[in-house]
């Protein structure tokens, strides 16, 4: 999670609710004796933690691990969950050491859940402000003119050899416009390139959080790109 840019996550503890037992399965006592080994657990683990009544599973108490979007919202990422009822109704057992039958815990763990609810979490984490290498477009080149078209395009074959993903704005726009609208579009990084750029063989580079960066030769630019891609 750390290197999806989600800060350290906190740590839920889901507890039934006592005043309405009616709605979990098992009896009072599994549940109590569930919820303090989920809870002596994570104190072991020496985590500072919540406890949230009424957030259990309806089948057994829960560590979540949750974390909060760019408005502030909490969301669950990743659970594990102590589940004493299944193995009662399916009659699962386990060998213990001492060679006698003895009733197992089953533990339902979702390090992170469906791909796509991931997916929808990490978008409204970074409110579309993802890093650099997650960026499914990492740089835009923004030719001033058409004669800069052939230039852009070498740009953008040297950015492709090194794993680095591109598009050219090749519309007969103005450059403001370009710069404005690959903004909004949230792209990490954009590539100027005029006539002075194209017979020095630079860019003028410019950051989606730091605006303009000044001009840069292109292969120091690339050699720092494909390492922070590969952080």
């Amino acid at each position: 999670y750390e290197r999806c840019g989600f800060p350290k996550l906190s740590v839920r503890l889901s507890l039934s609710d006592p005043d309405h037992q009616e709605n979990y399965l098992g009896t009072k006592e599994q549940w109590q004796m569930a919820e303090q080994q989920l809870r002596e657990l994570i104190q072991e683990r020496g985590a500072e933690f919540v406890e949230a009544t009424g957030e259990a599973a309806f089948y057994g108490p829960k560590v979540d691990f949750m974390t909060k979007d760019s408005l502030g919202r909490q969301w669950q990422v990743a659970t594990i969950q102590a589940d004493r009822n299944m193995p009662e109704r399916f009659d699962l057992f386990c060998t213990n050491e001492a060679g006698e039958k003895e009733r197992i815990v089953m533990v339902h763990a979702a390090i992170m859940g469906s791909i796509e609810r991931f997916v929808s979490i990490l978008i409204e984490h970074h409110a579309g402000r993802f890093p650099f290498w997650l960026a499914p477009v990492q740089v835009k080149i923004l030719p001033i003119t058409d004669q800069q078209l052939d230039y852009a395009h070498v740009v953008a074959k040297q950015l492709a050899e090194a794993g680095i993903r591109a598009e050219i704005d090749e519309r007969s726009e103005r450059l403001n416009a370009k710069i404005r609208d690959a903004q909004l579009e949230k792209v990490p990084y954009m590539f100027v390139v005029g006539g002075k750029e194209a017979e020095a063989q630079t860019i003028a580079l410019r950051s989606r959080d730091e605006g303009d960066l000044g001009v840069v030769n292109t292969a120091e630019v690339l050699r720092r790109f494909v390492a922070e891609n590969s952080r």
